[in-house]
């Protein structure tokens, strides 16, 4: 008499059976046929979520940005090109990311260090070290010294959301990017110039916040307004559609 095996429910899924990698394959044969496990699984279902969902037309696409991605130079080698490709649809990045991305907007350098120099012997020297990232304390100042130049001026004068702060500050690093004969440096002058929104959730976190706090101070009336965050970004979430 024929018995029927039941089938274990956890040995249910695809079996690891990998043909060999050749040097022929494209990318795609590679991520689906090599990428069976481990971290390289998950990297299969983000390609897979990528082609299948978020390059469909009626898809709203968010990115956030955290840790110290721009100083290493990723928002001019990744962002920047997905913001001009249409890519990204809106932003929510740490205020960090955005004051390190104005840096390069403005013509200042960021040096590649070891993370196993001495901190007492860099600042003897006046340099700020992230990691194995090295650059003058004077990019520092720089930077600040920038953002509150532009902060005191007229249309800075009234309570908005972060991301009408950053399309507005955008729009001066992209002109000072400009005169600077300067091309492709900076994700805010880039999504100022897509028209992509970019977020901050805690803008008191960065230095960019401390230096508007300091305007306050001075009895400047730019307030950032974290309730019209909540209402926009919950806007774009809700619209049916980019066009929507």
């Amino acid at each position: 008499m024929a018995t029927t095996k039941k089938i274990n429910r956890f040995l249910a899924g695809a079996a690891i059976e990998p043909r060999p990698v050749r040097g022929d394959m494209t990318a795609a044969e590679l991520v689906d046929t090599a990428f069976m496990a481990y971290n390289g699984r998950r990297l299969r279902e983000a390609c897979r979520l990528f082609a299948e969902k978020m390059l469909e037309p009626d898809t709203v696409v968010g990115m956030s940005l955290t840790g110290a991605l721009t100083p290493a130079g990723l928002g001019m080698s990744c962002v920047i090109p997905l913001i001009e490709h249409g890519f990204v649809d809106w932003i929510v990045s740490t205020g960090a990311n955005l004051y390190h991305d104005t840096h390069f907007g403005l013509g200042l350098k960021m040096f590649q260090g070891s993370a196993e120099t001495d901190d007492v012997a860099l600042r003897k020297a006046g340099v700020v070290r992230i990691y194995d990232i090295f650059f003058d304390y004077h990019v520092l100042l720089s930077t600040d010294a920038f953002f509150r130049e532009i902060a005191r001026n007229d249309e800075f004068q009234h309570p908005m959301g972060t991301a009408e702060f950053h399309y507005r500050a955008g729009r001066y690093v992209a002109e000072r990017e400009r005169v600077l004969k300067l091309k492709r440096r900076s994700l805010l002058a880039a999504a100022y110039e897509h028209a992509v929104p970019v977020y901050t959730s805690s803008p008191g976190d960065s230095s960019i916040g401390m230096n508007l706090a300091l305007l306050e101070l001075e009895g400047y009336q730019l307030r950032i307004d974290p309730l019209a965050d909540v209402n926009e970004t919950a806007a774009i979430v809700y619209s049916p559609s980019p066009t929507g």
